[in-house]
């Protein structure tokens, strides 16, 4: 049943998590250099960077401080940050919902195009629209998103200044929210000047993460759809008088979306991961811009609780792949 895989999914993903940890922490303690010094003063004394080491437990032995950590880390106690002396499950906290809503943004818009350039090559096969929707996608994909991300600030935010460049929102705007999920809860809310605000500070960004994988998308549907073309179902529909577009959207689709989905969970993980270098270049408030400045200040709590939070949201997001084939193939739900 749906249920039991589900259970049978998180249950794998722990030790999965239990590995990462121990990775992690393992490696960011092997690079050289030591990311106390980054906070004493100069002229500190010896015994400053004594009693420091000791607050952050790096004077223990390794594995006495992984014992240490992960008994809190185990009841989302990540620890404290060097370099801002505040919680790390706080930071992560209040950074998590920007970086979700601008993944969910750009996912929508990557499946959005996606799949209208799959309908319109397949429309016009073996016609110039199709060649044109080839190029298209070809394009879209060999410019890296970060690319896209300075060519948007370039045109949108330079020659022809119609969208913000940096941020989330005006800073002199008061957001008065109940969460940090400022779009989501600006919509249900009904703040739609608001709304209207966050969601021109996120198209750039969203967009730039969006192109490579609506590139992508559209590849596949597009073969996907070309071989249900050539189905039965899809001639008997012809036959019976049906439009090429309705048999398209109404008849083949649904078939030729399986192989789509897996491509397309596959990648938003790495959707999820391109937001470090896209949430810089935008000074987007995301945890991607957050897990950027834990590297250069060497802030290993902060690190290790980054790093745990992007293998569960890659875990999770396998999960919604699951969820979704299943959705679209029946059988899977007794399986």
């Amino acid at each position: 049943m749906l249920a039991r895989r589900i259970l049978l999914r998180l249950v794998q993903a722990v030790p999965t998590l239990i590995g990462v940890a121990v990775l992690v922490f393992v490696l960011v303690r092997v690079v050289p250099g030591d990311p106390v010094a980054m906070m004493i003063p100069p002229g500190a004394s010896a015994d400053d960077v004594a009693r420091l080491h000791a607050l952050y437990g790096l004077d223990k032995p390794i594995l006495t401080q992984f014992a240490i950590w992960a008994k809190q880390a185990a009841v989302g106690n990540f620890g404290i940050s060097i370099t801002s002396r505040e919680g790390v499950a706080g930071l992560i906290a209040s950074r998590l919902p920007a970086t979700l809503e601008l993944v969910a943004l750009a996912a929508t818009i990557a499946i959005v195009l996606g799949v209208a350039l799959a309908a319109i090559g397949t429309r016009f096969a073996g016609r110039s629209g199709e060649a044109a929707v080839d190029a298209v996608s070809g394009f879209a994909l060999a410019v890296p998103d970060f690319v896209w991300g300075l060519g948007f600030i370039v045109l949108f935010g330079v020659i022809w200044p119609i969208l913000p460049i940096s941020g989330r929102a005006d800073p002199t705007h008061a957001l008065d929210l109940a969460t940090n999920f400022t779009l989501t809860e600006s919509v249900l809310r009904l703040r739609l000047a608001l709304a209207g605000e966050v969601l021109s500070h996120m198209v750039m960004p969203a967009t730039a993460l969006a192109l490579p994988l609506a590139a992508m998308i559209a590849r596949v549907l597009k073969s996907s759809l070309a071989e249900q073309m050539a189905q039965d179902y899809v001639l008997l529909a012809r036959v019976k008088g049906f439009s090429r577009w309705h048999v398209i959207l109404r008849e083949a689709l649904r078939n030729a979306a399986l192989p789509t989905v897996s491509l397309t969970g596959v990648q938003v993980t790495f959707l999820v991961g391109g937001t470090v270098l896209i949430e810089r270049i935008f000074s987007y408030p995301g945890i991607g811009n957050l897990a950027i400045d834990a590297v250069i200040n060497r802030d290993l709590p902060l690190i290790q609780g980054l790093i745990l939070t992007f293998a569960a949201l890659f875990i999770l997001i396998n999960l919604a792949l699951d969820l979704s084939y299943a959705a679209l193939d029946p059988r899977l739900r007794h399986g």
